[in-house]
């Protein structure tokens, strides 16, 4: 097992993800608010990080393979929790954000299954990560802001998800129909 840098980073993403949760979910101040934002913008910089010294360095490995996007999902699937334990009232766009990323998920077993190489994210995929990052980090760390904001953030943010998961859905077809006429 390689356990180089990128894949500790990967590691360390994982690890941050209670802390977000506790730090986020017993807020009572605004200092508690910014520190779950930061803990955010630290888990998303050191996402981009962890790719970029993979890439640079040729440290990709099986295990960073699996090890980073396992982060991306638990750190996704966490944030959209724990903000629908403190703002249930838009749980349709929550439910919309973690079926897009387990559909996402079950469209990669099913490309591995039939032995199909799965390509790294495309820039589609890094534009909705970005996103992510930037109106769940905004929402935490501004709590107060109005309930209409919120909602006009999560709502670009669930379209930019879908571009993205209909971008990937093209590509999994052309991927599955290509291997089927090998």
């Amino acid at each position: 097992m390689n356990f180089n840098i990128p894949n500790s980073l990967s590691v360390m993403r994982i690890l941050l993800i209670p802390v977000f949760l506790w730090t986020y979910l017993t807020a009572s101040g605004p200092e508690d608010y910014y520190i779950a934002a930061g803990i955010l913008v630290f888990s998303g910089l050191s996402d981009t990080v962890d790719g970029f010294i993979a890439r640079r360095f040729h440290m990709i490995t099986q295990l960073g393979k699996i090890l980073d996007p396992m982060a991306d999902k638990l750190t996704l699937a966490s944030v959209i929790c724990a903000l629908w334990i403190r703002k249930p009232q838009w749980w349709p766009l929550y439910a919309l954000l973690i079926a897009k990323d387990v559909l996402m998920l079950l469209g990669g077993i099913r490309l591995m299954k039939k032995n199909i190489t799965i390509e790294g994210a495309k820039w589609f995929g890094k534009l909705s990560t970005v996103m992510f990052y930037v109106i769940m980090v905004i929402i935490i760390a501004r709590p107060d802001l109005p309930d209409t904001n919120i909602l006009v953030m999560l709502m670009v943010l669930a379209l930019f998800m879908i571009f993205s998961f209909a971008r990937y859905c093209f590509l999994f077809l052309r991927m599955i129909r290509s291997s089927n006429g090998r």
